[in-house]
């Protein structure tokens, strides 16, 4: 959903679609319905998704060029909804391999790059026991 809208915007992008049918002329650039910010996260990544929030619609517009060519794999001027679908893959993976990261390091209290049974209930309801 999102992502076709985004790939189709007046004077944006410069790659067409294939679907360029479901463009509306004068559609809005950011649709904040719900189930918008999980589509947006899902295309861009959380991280990324926050620092797209911060831009101007012309950056936003040029970051997202460049984006639609590293999902293009075989950089033929389309997206087919193969591409998308192991683009979306690729970001979730890294999402969650940078949240585990993340979590690891404070879930591993002691530091020994293992999480015991004990430093997973204090990490996790410390506070209650």
């Amino acid at each position: 959903r999102l992502a076709l809208a985004l790939l189709v915007l007046p004077g944006g992008l410069g790659k067409p679609t294939a679907r360029q049918e479901r463009a509306r002329p004068g559609a809005a650039q950011h649709e904040d319905r719900p189930g918008f910010q999980y589509d947006h996260e899902a295309f861009l990544g959380k991280e990324e998704a926050r620092s797209f929030d911060q831009l101007s619609p012309e950056e936003s517009r040029e970051r997202l060029g460049k984006i639609v060519d590293r999902i293009d794999d075989n950089k033929d001027g389309y997206l087919t909804t193969e591409e998308l679908k192991n683009w979306i893959k690729r970001v979730q993976k890294r999402y969650i391999y940078e949240n585990v990261a993340k979590v690891w390091k404070d879930y591993d209290l002691n530091k020994d790059n293992k999480i015991a049974w004990e430093e997973y209930k204090q990490a996790t309801y410390g506070y209650y026991l």
